[in-house]
């Protein structure tokens, strides 16, 4: 956990995770805009102010979505990338579809591995879910090679499921599900 619970829901020793907000809008969306070449073809995180506050809103305000901002935890907690929760189902099911997105200049040093490390907890504790499922394109090897290593198993492979980029995309579905408790679920 964070040792300043103000600043973050949960931190690590390199990153915090925190929810979004209207102030986040000029430098997420700049560091989308930095990022487009990375991002491409696989997400499409908005750019512009315009794009970001129903993008943001959702995310705060939907019961069924969750999403949170990696910052670093340095001087200015910059924005490295985010997590989302999408599809959030409740009761017996208790699960949700994660999405999440690098930044440029985050890439490739193990921020990301530490932030999906910190949010599982959350997720299993807090959020209360018991399933996380990232559906994800056959040719994204970072991000499929992040979730392995968050101890995600492949679960199957679904043809044309979803469109993104002006075409029906394939995935490969990975999931989680949360540690054994020997009590049972939740009543």
């Amino acid at each position: 956990m964070s040792d300043d619970p103000g600043r973050f829901l949960v931190a690590g020793p390199r990153v915090g995770l925190r929810e979004f907000t209207p102030a986040d809008a000029a430098e997420f969306t700049a560091r989308a805009r930095e990022s487009r070449e990375l991002h491409r073809p696989w997400l499409f995180p908005p750019c512009t102010a315009e794009a970001y506050v129903p993008y943001a809103s959702a995310l705060v305000e939907d019961p069924a979505r969750a999403g949170f901002l990696v910052c670093e935890r340095d001087a200015d907690d910059g924005i490295a990338g985010f997590l989302n929760v999408n599809n959030i189902v409740r009761g017996a099911f208790r699960s949700g579809a994660l999405g999440y997105g690098a930044f440029a200049h985050a890439a490739g040093r193990g921020l990301f591995t530490e932030a999906l490390g910190l949010f599982l907890g959350y997720a299993f504790g807090t959020l209360d879910l018991h399933r996380l499922e990232a559906n994800i394109q056959p040719g994204n090897t970072a991000s499929r090679a992040l979730v392995r290593r968050a101890g995600f198993r492949l679960e199957g492979f679904s043809p044309a499921m979803l469109f993104i980029d002006g075409s029906w995309r394939d995935h490969e579905r990975w999931a989680i599900t949360a540690p054994e408790d020997p009590a049972g679920p939740p009543a």
